[in-house]
């Protein structure tokens, strides 16, 4: 056999290294392949790191979501089956945080109809510890508790309590626990949107719908939760709705700096501040959470 002949057969496993891209994307990600409990987790992994569909042609898919089905296929695992049992436990966590987010609105109210003369600071105490109890939203941000947003969260909603009386920090705390419900079928279902979407503009378009609905949802709660204050709405409800928003947004991994720039917009002594700061707080959810890597699952 000649050299010439030779050749071929010596650069044919070069290029069948070269024909597998996704060998060196599993190789690229491979914690985050082996660290995954399903597919979904590894797409919105790449999504978070700038993969879209259309980047993902380059490896031989359609979309960003059948790449992740084939790098979860490839991933080397042990033998243990991977148990879905954590809808259980996120339930029983669920209503465990339902249950906590009713002692704000208890001591609020409570504190409220007795008269006591820091009923105001205490309401604006147990709005804002609701804010990170139960559920600590802030260690998703970035793996720090958010201090300067609570901060923020604390002097917009005491300057509102001060402006507008107690009766508004009782109606901001009686809004913590519908807040806390409608947070968690916003995440549950959006991840079984996730879990039915083939492609990532496929789940915005399927997350976009469903915020707008727990936003409304919301906002019906929190206009009931005024009158049963007796505070008016038009500074309550859209108060009540940036703080759902935080809480909304730190707990889904967010960016701080735009939940921090409304909250500080809040703090605007002029009627249209805080409605303004809602709007904003809204365009930024519509962004972040309909991004795949908003609802990857938590610890």
């Amino acid at each position: 056999m000649t050299l010439d002949e030779a050749a071929p057969v010596a650069s044919a496993p070069r290029r069948r290294a070269a024909g597998d891209p996704v060998k060196a994307l599993l190789h690229r990600h491979r914690a985050l392949c082996e660290r995954a409990v399903d597919p979904l987790e590894i797409a919105a992994g790449l999504e978070a790191q700038g993969m879209t569909d259309r980047t993902a042609a380059r490896f031989r898919h359609r979309d960003v979501f059948s790449l992740a089905e084939e790098l979860y296929a490839r991933t080397p695992r042990g033998d243990e089956p991977a148990a879905p049992s954590d809808a259980r436990p996120s339930d029983a966590r669920a209503l465990r945080g339902f249950g906590c987010a009713l002692l704000p609105g208890a001591l609020a109210l409570g504190a409220g109809a007795a008269g006591m003369p820091f009923a105001g600071p205490a309401a604006v105490l147990v709005t804002v510890a609701a804010l990170v109890w139960p559920g600590r939203p802030g260690r998703a941000a970035a793996g720090r508790f958010p201090y300067a947003v609570l901060l923020l969260a604390a002097a917009a909603v005491g300057w509102a309590v001060y402006r507008h009386g107690t009766p508004l920090g009782v109606a901001l705390a009686l809004a913590a626990a519908p807040g806390q419900l409608v947070g968690a079928v916003f995440a549950a279902r959006a991840r079984s949107r996730l879990a039915g979407s083939r492609a990532l503009e496929d789940f915005a378009d399927r997350a976009r719908p469903l915020l707008f609905a727990a936003v409304l949802a919301f906002g019906a709660a929190a206009a009931g939760a005024a009158a049963l204050a007796g505070t008016p709405l038009g500074p309550a409800v859209p108060l009540a709705v940036v703080l759902f928003l935080t809480r909304l947004l730190l707990g889904h991994g967010a960016p701080r700096g735009p939940v921090a720039a409304a909250l500080a917009l809040a703090l605007v002594p002029t009627p249209l501040a805080v409605p303004a700061a809602a709007a904003g707080l809204l365009v930024h959810a519509v962004l972040a959470l309909s991004r795949a890597s908003a609802h990857a699952a938590r610890p």
